[in-house]
């Protein structure tokens, strides 16, 4: 017969299978993670000093006898002490094109200075410009008169020196900025409140443009009409950017401005439709020279913001050549598609 096992209490039994699983198991973890022992690195470490240097090819023979024709004897000695001195690893990394939002816009060589162009123009060469062009109209036998001291003198005082700084800004003449149409959309008084009292002010929001394809809006502050409406106007001017336009009518497809909690919605419309929308809108897309234009504004309807938005809503539109370059197609397909198949 088997021995019989001896009689344990219930509480002993238990106390017993406790303490055995407690010495067999393995210590608990108190992180989820794997042991630093057990786990591998995804990318083995590799030292500076095991990276393979980029070399550049020196310069040969032909390629120092050509330069010499160009430089003189120190300037080719400088070529070659700054080659020395730049190392090939930032060459490899900053000896490229930028990509950064504060590039230029073009390719120049500024090494050499335009007199026109890299210093500002001054009195004394519109001056000569003038005398210039006067002797050689007369020496083709034109009809224009020398003018005199008194006249010349009028003509000094006449032009303004804020115009002059236009002119100068912009470049363009003192016609073509008259021949731009301005329009003041929105004029209230505003108050600065100082330790002082209160400061007010007028504020004025105006657009500009050529009715050609070019748009601007500006703002104006001053404490005298006059000045705040001529400093409105001089802003949108100097702001206006070219407007693209399909069959130069109409805008390209729809787009959406929004400018704090104003929100402009513009859309396409066939020939003959007209402007359709509020009148801020309105004297802002005749002044873009648009003809054919839907608008909707469904939330906020403040007046500057709403010029601000549509004026973001004109500048932001996609052309067909962005369309056809994401898309892999050729600019016929891209039209046909998406501009109702008017091929230009």
């Amino acid at each position: 017969m088997s021995a019989s096992k001896s009689y344990q209490c219930l509480s002993c039994r238990l106390k017993s299978s406790i303490w055995h699983n407690t010495t067999t198991t393995a210590r608990r973890q108190f992180s989820a993670s794997t042991p630093a022992k057990s786990r591998k690195r995804a990318y083995p470490s590799i030292k500076a000093s095991d990276l393979k240097q980029p070399q550049f090819r020196p310069y040969t023979d032909r390629e120092k006898k050509l330069l010499s024709l160009k430089y003189t004897p120190e300037q080719m000695q400088v070529i070659e002490a700054g080659e020395q001195a730049i190392s090939a690893e930032d060459m490899a990394s900053q000896g490229r094109m930028r990509d950064d939002p504060m590039r230029i816009q073009y390719l120049d060589d500024f090494s050499t200075m335009r007199p026109m162009l890299d210093r500002p123009v001054t009195e004394q060469d519109l001056q000569g410009d003038e005398l210039v062009e006067g002797q050689n109209r007369s020496s083709r036998g034109g009809a224009r008169q020398p003018q005199t001291q008194n006249a010349e003198a009028e003509q000094k005082e006449e032009l303004d020196p804020h115009m002059l700084r236009l002119c100068q800004q912009t470049g363009m003449t003192k016609e073509e900025i008259r021949k731009i149409r301005v329009k003041n959309l929105v004029m209230h008084r505003v108050v600065n409140q100082t330790r002082m009292g209160k400061i007010q002010s007028l504020y004025y929001l105006t657009i500009a443009g050529n009715q050609d394809g070019v748009v601007g809006i500006g703002e104006g502050k001053a404490a005298e009409d006059e000045d705040g409406r001529r400093q409105a106007m001089m802003n949108a001017i100097r702001n206006m950017k070219p407007i693209p336009r399909y069959e130069e009518r109409t805008i390209f497809g729809e787009v959406q401005g929004k400018v704090g909690a104003s929100v402009v919605q513009l859309s396409s419309r066939g020939p003959g439709f007209g402007n359709r929308c509020q009148h801020l809108i309105f004297e802002l897309a005749r002044a873009a020279g648009i003809s054919d234009l839907a608008a909707r504004t469904p939330r906020s309807r403040n007046k500057m913001n709403v010029v601000k938005a549509a004026f973001q809503a004109l500048t932001s539109q996609r052309l067909p050549e962005d369309v056809a370059k994401g898309r892999g197609r050729k600019m016929v397909d891209a039209r046909s598609v998406y501009y109702g198949g008017q091929v230009l």
